[in-house]
């Protein structure tokens, strides 16, 4: 870890399996928005497979929908957004210096609600990777049912200085 990296797609690579901890030093993400629980399965530069346990507990249910909670569709891109930056922040030299953000979402397709109680299996694939941007094809499944699939892109910015006072 010399070279600035809490965690470098190498070390993701031997691990496979790495935890929420793990996770929050790769993403900048906290609670209420991180929405990854584990990852199951790590291919530098090509493949990630996260979980995404959902709970009754979630913020975001309280008004989506009272009687019928579903998880907001958005919040499913979201976390098939995470699962994409942690496989790529991992190669990004100066890690803590920069942000994944979102650059696009193409052809998202939402074929099954997600409820309380289900757990998210989100597997993405990179499509295209260079240092500054990459485009992801991510598929979320519950089960072995598609809940919900979505081409996204992101670009690497400089993270914002943080105020002297924080």
């Amino acid at each position: 870890m010399t070279d600035g990296r809490l965690i470098t797609g190498e070390m993701a690579e031997a691990k496979q399996v790495l935890d929420v901890t793990d996770i929050q030093k790769i993403l900048p993400h906290r609670y209420p928005l991180l929405l990854l629980d584990r990852i199951i399965e790590f291919k530098r530069k090509e493949r990630i497979v996260a979980i995404k346990n959902v709970t009754i507990n979630e913020q975001f249910f309280q008004g989506h929908f009272p009687g019928y909670p579903i998880m907001p569709g958005v919040l499913i891109v979201e976390a098939i957004a995470q699962a994409g930056g942690a496989l790529l922040l991992t190669e990004i030299p100066d890690q803590n210096e920069k942000l994944m953000v979102f650059a696009g979402i193409e052809k998202a397709k939402f074929r099954k609600p997600v409820v309380p109680g289900d757990q998210v299996r989100l597997e993405v694939d990179v499509i295209v990777w260079r240092n500054t941007a990459a485009k992801l094809m991510g598929k979320a499944f519950v089960g072995d049912k598609l809940a919900c699939e979505a081409t996204v892109s992101c670009q690497i910015v400089p993270r914002p200085a943080k105020p002297e006072n924080s």
